[in-house]
C-alpha cells in the first residue's frame, strides 16, 4: 500500500503552460496525430504499396504539408500595416513568436512623432470649434451638432491606450504562434485558415468610405474646410480599422474553433488511445484561452470605442429626429450618415465576438455531446466526459477586463439605453420655446392686461356713475313720547 501511494505519477499529456516543441525535420507530430493516422491508412502514401503509383499530386501534398508559421498574422497583416501607418500599435516583430513592445524601437519613436503632430493639429480644429460653440445663439439642436464636432477628436485618446496595452497584444500574438505548432503537432496539419483576401479588400475600401463620409458630413454640416476636414478622416479612419482589426481577430477564432471542430469528428474514426483526446481537450483549452485574452488585451481601448460610438450615435440620431420636424434638409444627410456608420460599426464588433464565443464554446460543445461512447473503450469515454466538462467549466466569453461581455446583449443594452436618453433629450427640447412661441405668448400676455385694464376702467366708471346719480335716502327721525304719570296732562 506505502508504495502504491508513493507510486510515480504519469505525465500529463499537455502542459498548458509550456510552450510546445516543435523542429522542422516534422519530429514535432505528436505519436497520436490524426495526420501520422491519415498517412499510415491511406495507401496512396505508402511507398512500398503497389497502389503507390496512382497516388495524385493533391493527396501527396496535402499528406506532405510542410509547417507554415505564422498563419494569425498573415491574415490580419494588411490592417496591421494600415494601423502602423498611422501610429498604432508599435509592435516589433522579426520572426514567429517573437513580437514585443519597447519604448527604444523605431516603430514606438515613429508612433510617438506621428501622436505629437496629430495632437498639435487636433489642438488647432479643436480651438476652432470651441470658439463656434461659444458664440452659438440658435436653437439647442444646432448645439448639440456643434458638440458633436467636438466629440469626434476624442478617439485620440486611443493611440496612447494601446501604448498601454501593447504588451499584452504582443503576448496574444505570441499566443496564436504557440497554438499554431501545437495544432500541427496534433493534427499534423496546419491551420487552414486563409482570410488574406477578405482582410486585404477592408483595409483597401474601409478608409475610402471613412474619408467619404468625414467629407460628406463636414459638406452637408458644417463649412468645408480641407485643412480641418484631414484630422477628422484620420480619427475615423483609426476607430473604423480598430472594429476591423477587432472584426478579423474574432473571424480567425471562428474559423479556428469550426475547424478545430471538423478536426475533431474525423479523430474520433480513429480513437483508439484515449490520450488523442487528451490532446485535442488541451488543444481547445489553449482556443479558449485565446478567445478570453483577445477580450482582455485590449479591454481599455473597446471600452473607450464603444461608450465613443454610443456617444456619437445618441448625438446623430437626436440631431436628426430634432431636425426632422422641420422637413429634410441639408444637415440631415450628414447626421443619417454619421448615425448609420456608427451602428454598423458597432453592431458588427458586437456580433463578431458573440459569433466567436458561440463557436468556441456552445458549437462544440453541441458536437461533443452528439459523440457516440457505446464503442469507445472506458479510457476514451472518461476522456470524452472530462473534455465536456472542461468546456462547462472554462467560459470562451470575450470580456472586456470584467467590465462587460462583448455580444449582442451588449448591442441591445446600448440601444435601449439610447433611447431612453433620446426620449428626455426630445422632451427637453419640447419644453424650451421656440421665437414663434414667445411671440404668441407676448401677445396674448398683452391682450390680457389690455382686457384687464379695460374691465377695470369700466367697473370704476360703473361705481362713480353710480355715486353721484344716486340721491342720498331722506332720514326722518321721530321722537318717541314720553310716558307720563296717570291723570296728568
Amino acid at each position: 500500500m506505502f508504495n502504491s501511494y508513493n507510486r510515480r505519477k504519469k505525465h500529463d499529456t499537455v502542459f498548458l503552460n509550456v510552450k510546445p516543441t516543435f523542429n522542422s525535420q516534422g519530429g514535432g507530430l505528436r505519436k497520436y496525430s490524426t495526420g501520422l493516422l491519415d498517412k499510415e491508412e491511406n495507401p496512396f502514401y505508402n511507398p512500398n504499396s503497389s497502389n503507390a503509383s496512382r497516388a495524385s499530386v493533391g493527396t501527396i501534398t496535402t499528406l506532405n504539408e510542410n509547417f507554415r508559421a505564422n498563419i494569425f498574422y498573415n491574415n490580419i497583416a494588411p490592417i496591421q500595416w494600415f494601423l502602423h501607418l498611422i501610429g498604432v500599435l508599435p509592435i516589433t516583430r522579426r520572426e514567429s513568436g517573437k513580437a514585443k513592445f519597447r519604448i527604444n524601437s523605431v516603430a514606438f519613436g515613429y508612433s510617438l512623432v506621428f501622436f505629437i503632430l496629430l495632437s498639435v493639429f487636433v489642438a488647432y480644429v479643436a480651438k476652432n470649434r470651441i470658439s463656434i460653440v461659444t458664440s452659438l445663439s440658435g436653437p439647442f439642436e444646432e448645439a448639440v451638432i456643434a458638440y458633436l464636432f467636438l466629440v469626434n477628436i476624442l478617439p485620440l485618446l486611443l493611440i496612447p491606450l494601446l501604448w498601454w496595452e501593447a504588451r499584452k497584444i504582443a503576448r496574444l500574438w505570441n499566443d496564436w504562434d504557440d497554438f499554431e505548432i501545437l495544432y500541427y503537432q496534433i493534427s499534423g496539419h496546419s491551420i487552414p485558415l486563409n482570410i488574406r483576401r477578405k482582410t486585404t479588400l477592408i483595409a483597401v475600401i474601409l478608409p475610402l468610405l471613412s474619408i467619404l463620409s468625414v467629407v460628406i458630413t463636414h459638406i452637408t454640416m458644417a463649412d468645408f474646410q480641407l485643412l480641418q476636414v484631414i484630422p477628422y478622416c484620420i480619427l475615423d479612419n483609426l476607430t473604423a480599422m480598430l472594429g476591423a482589426w477587432w472584426f478579423i481577430i474574432c473571424e480567425c477564432l471562428s474559423m479556428t474553433a469550426n475547424i478545430l471542430g471538423e478536426r475533431f469528428q474525423r479523430a474520433l474514426r480513429h480513437i483508439g488511445p484515449a490520450a488523442m483526446v487528451a490532446d485535442y481537450r488541451a488543444l481547445w483549452l489553449r482556443l479558449s484561452k485565446l478567445t478570453r485574452d483577445t477580450g482582455n488585451a485590449t479591454c481599455y481601448t473597446f471600452t473607450f470605442i464603444n461608450l465613443y460610438l454610443f456617444f456619437v450615435i445618441t448625438l446623430s440620431v437626436y440631431g436628426l429626429m430634432s431636425q426632422l420636424s422641420e422637413g429634410f434638409g441639408i444637415k440631415d444627410i450628414g447626421l443619417a450618415i454619421t448615425a448609420i456608420w456608427n451602428v454598423f460599426l458597432l453592431f458588427y464588433i458586437c456580433d463578431k465576438a458573440h459569433y466567436a464565443s458561440f463557436n468556441v464554446r456552445t458549437n462544440f460543445q453541441k458536437k461533443l455531446l452528439m459523440v457516440e461512447l457505446n464503442w469507445m473503450n472506458s479510457d476514451a469515454q472518461t476522456e470524452i466526459n472530462m473534455f465536456i466538462r472542461a468546456t462547462e467549466m472554462n467560459p470562451s466569453n470575450i470580456n472586456c477586463g470584467g467590465f462587460f461581455d462583448v455580444n449582442r446583449n451588449l448591442f441591445k443594452g446600448l440601444l435601449t439605453t439610447m433611447v431612453t436618453y433620446l426620449v428626455v433629450l426630445l422632451q427637453f427640447q419640447i419644453s424650451i420655446p421656440t421665437d414663434s412661441g414667445k411671440r404668441m405668448n407676448i401677445s396674448v400676455a398683452e391682450f390680457a392686461n389690455d382686457m384687464l385694464m379695460d374691465s377695470a376702467e369700466i367697473e370704476s366708471t360703473t361705481t362713480t356713475t353710480t355715486t353721484t346719480t344716486t340721491p342720498k335716502p331722506k332720514i326722518t327721525t321721530t321722537k318717541a313720547p314720553a310716558r307720563g304719570r296717570k291723570g296728568r296732562n
